[in-house]
Parts: C-alpha cells; structure tokens; sequence
C-alpha cells in the first residue's frame, strides 16, 4: 500500500533531513571560522623597486606600516609620494588576491562572503 503523506513530513524523513542540515551548519561554522581566523592575520608587506619604501597592509587594505630606505633623500618629494601610493595600491592588490583565495579554500568560491568582497569592491566609495 502506497503512503500519500509528503516525505518531508514523515516524522523519521524529517529528522533524517534536520540531521543533514545540522552537519551542513556545523560544517559551515568550522569554515567560517577558520576563513575568519586566516583573514585576520593576512598581512602583504612589500617594497617598490628602488627600495624607497616599503608598506604592510592587512586583508582589507588598511596601511598597518610605512618604512623609508636610506637613500630617500635623494629623491624629490613628488617621486617620493608617487612611489609610496603606487607600493600601497600594489599591496592593497596583493592582499585582496590573497583574502579572496583563503576564502575560496575555506568557504568555497560561490559563498556570501566571496559575494561580498565583489559587491563592496564596486560599491561607490562614500565621501
């Protein structure tokens, strides 16, 4: 005899498909917390060509550290300053290449996180 009640209400089908999402959340919690954990000690440290500069940036692109090499003075300030916010954007790329690739091997390249990070990049910057 055929049963007409719905699979997903049969007391056993639905506890079956609990236990199933239940992993599914534990699972995504323990990645999520390792992404979280990896992102928060990325750390790009680089230096332009000439060694004039070097930054640190963390994982969303904030400046953590700026060092000047010994022949500084004998640069004009404009190729100074140039150098330094070229050397910052190119760590600032880095750590966004890097954030992006702990997140795909942590939570997967089609997460909200992954989302995130792509709708925040083309937001429009506030004043």
């Amino acid at each position: 005899m055929a049963s007409n009640v719905e699979p997903l209400l049969e007391p056993g089908m639905a506890l079956d498909r609990i236990a199933v999402w239940q992993r599914d959340i534990d699972r995504l919690v323990t990645r999520t917390r390792t992404m979280s954990a990896r992102l928060a000690t990325l750390r790009v440290t680089m230096s332009d060509p000439r060694r004039l500069v070097e930054v640190t940036v963390d994982a969303q692109g904030v400046l953590l550290d700026l060092r000047f090499g010994p022949r500084l003075a004998l640069h004009d300030p404009d190729t100074l300053s140039r150098t330094v916010m070229a050397t910052i954007s190119e760590a600032r790329r880095r750590a966004s290449d890097r954030a992006v690739a702990i997140i795909v091997d942590t939570v997967g390249a089609d997460s909200a996180a992954i989302r995130a990070m792509v709708s925040g990049a083309t937001a429009p910057a506030r004043p």
